[in-house]
């Protein structure tokens, strides 16, 4: 069922902090390493004032709906370190993460749960992104 979605948008600022997140040996084989790095190496990649507002960029907050269920959430994609297990944050090295960067509202990600079965997910809106608040070094 998984996909590759539409081609995505990167800021140059959150491609540098990835890849050296990436280079750490903490993180470098990480689960959700290898599926990061493709997605960083398909994104177009813009400077943090040019970065259009509905695109899903670190420390952004995303309403997302399941298409299945109609459910409704907001999910922040952070780094690992902000990962802290509070309901709604994912870290861009989890699976839907690495799935999420990039993503303009509209787009849609297929998120693996257990037991081999999958979630579609619809980016709605972004509930608050730092480059369009002006937070352009966050």
């Amino acid at each position: 069922m998984a996909s590759t979605p539409a081609p995505i948008t990167v800021s140059s600022l959150d491609l540098e902090r990835i890849e050296q997140l990436l280079d750490l040996p903490a993180h470098r084989d990480a689960a959700g390493a290898q599926a990061l790095r493709g997605e960083l190496a398909r994104a177009a990649i813009v400077d943090p004032p040019q970065m259009p507002a509905d695109v899903v960029t670190m420390n952004s907050t995303a309403r997302v709906v399941d298409e299945a269920s109609g459910d409704t959430r907001e999910l922040t994609l952070v780094y690992p370190r902000d990962a802290d297990g509070s309901p709604g944050k994912v870290s861009v090295l989890a699976p839907v993460g690495a799935a999420m960067l990039g993503l303009r509202v509209g787009q849609t990600i297929d998120w693996p749960l257990p037991a081999g079965r999958w979630l579609r997910l619809q980016v709605t809106g972004i509930a608050y992104q730092p480059e369009a608040s002006g937070h352009l070094h966050r």
